[in-house]
């Protein structure tokens, strides 16, 4: 599986499933920039990479629509193109049920997880379309399936408006020969697990995903030829229920 003449941008690619995926589409060849909201983090995350081809990084804030806009206008300039987008960017609160959620944290919530997706999507679409060609890859949630406590309220109200905006992409550009493909992962052990109400034991985080077993999946979806769309695939730990 080989992605030598393809681009990539990665939100969220500073840390957890968006760098473990950064780091799979460059080992297959593919031209990659991360983007987040914190540069040292983003600078550390792409000197950890050694290997040909290097990877690029650049500051964003995807719930603001002008760093979106500077993001991609850069990207463009590095890339020549972008063949790829991975909108892995998202972030949840402590606080999570309807009664203690601030709607201060709801807004926080869902300008991340929602509308950075919509953001993205907004920047790189027309671009795509002009070239009858591009694939988008949406790091979602199993909570945007199945709404749970574990994820809140807030988290689970932008994760099924990621799965619908999502969905709506694919059904209108397939046309574009853009496909569009909802990754809905169970627990993984990244950062996020920092914001969860109780703490999360290090015995807990060995027995979930890593996120490194997202990278191969992402980059064989990238490498189906452009008359096959993965639209819908849930990972989840093995000892986790899909309920």
């Amino acid at each position: 599986m080989r992605l030598d003449d393809r681009t990539a941008v990665v939100t969220g690619g500073g840390t957890g499933i968006g760098l473990a995926i950064a780091r799979a589409l460059a080992a297959a060849g593919c031209q990659v920039a991360i983007a987040g909201r914190t540069e040292s983090r983003l600078q550390q995350a792409a000197a950890s990479w050694t290997r040909r081809p290097s990877i690029r990084y650049h500051t964003v804030d995807v719930s603001d629509r002008d760093s979106v806009t500077e993001l991609f206008r850069w990207a463009d300039r590095q890339l020549g193109r972008i063949d790829i987008l991975v909108n892995s960017a998202g972030l949840n609160v402590k606080k999570r049920s309807m009664a203690e959620l601030r709607p201060e944290e709801w807004d926080r919530v869902m300008g991340a997880n929602v509308t950075g997706a919509f953001n993205c999507l907004h920047s790189v679409l027309p671009g795509m379309r002009q070239r009858k060609d591009g694939v988008i890859i949406n790091i979602n949630s199993i909570a945007g399936l199945r709404s749970n406590a574990l994820g809140g309220v807030a988290y689970s109200a932008s994760k099924f408006g990621m799965t619908a905006l999502g969905t709506a992409v694919n059904n209108e550009d397939c046309v574009n020969g853009i496909r569009v493909t909802n990754v809905y992962p169970g627990e993984v052990n990244t950062p996020i697990l920092d914001s969860r109400p109780e703490p999360v034991s290090d015995e807990h985080k060995s027995r979930i995903l890593q996120p490194e077993d997202f990278g191969d999946v992402v980059v064989a979806i990238c490498c189906l030829p452009p008359r096959a769309n993965v639209s819908d695939i849930v990972i989840k730990p093995t000892l986790q229920q899909f309920v």
